[in-house]
């Protein structure tokens, strides 16, 4: 398996793995108020940075136990790489604009911060696909 597929899995087992933290504390805090009126930036700061430090030390780790030479890429992979994130941008694009309406109906801080941050994991984890896909079936076809 290559070191960009293999980072590709650690995204998306991070991603999905904060995200999964975040919605369960959040849902552990709701009580008998609306959800709306949660404590939530703590929690959403929180797994946001967790996931940030444990997708670095994870690539670290990789790279390490890869040996020397192993987080090469060639010509294939930056292709695949720039794909991947171009379709994983689109999301984040949809999020942009789901938060932008969001706000124009003035709806609460709540459901827009959770709209971006859900916006973000599915941005990753769709580009995470992405590159896996690509890599088991040798890059993307040329149009």
């Amino acid at each position: 398996m290559a070191f960009e597929e293999k980072g590709a899995w650690v995204m998306i087992v991070v991603s999905i793995g904060a995200y999964t933290i975040y919605v369960a504390t959040v849902l552990g805090r709701v009580g008998d108020s609306p959800l709306a009126d949660v404590a939530y930036a703590g929690a959403l700061l929180w797994t946001i940075g967790g996931a940030i430090v444990a997708g670095i030390v994870a690539h670290i780790a990789m790279a390490v136990a890869g040996g020397h030479g192993a987080d090469r890429t060639d010509e294939r992979d930056r292709e695949i790489n720039q794909v991947s994130e171009r379709i994983g941008q689109s999301i984040v694009v949809i999020g942009a604009l789901a938060a932008l309406v969001m706000a124009i109906a003035e709806l609460r801080h709540f459901w827009i911060a959770n709209a971006v941050y859900l916006a973000f994991v599915l941005s990753s984890v769709l580009s995470s696909v992405a590159k896996i896909m690509a890599h088991r079936k040798g890059g993307f076809q040329a149009w």
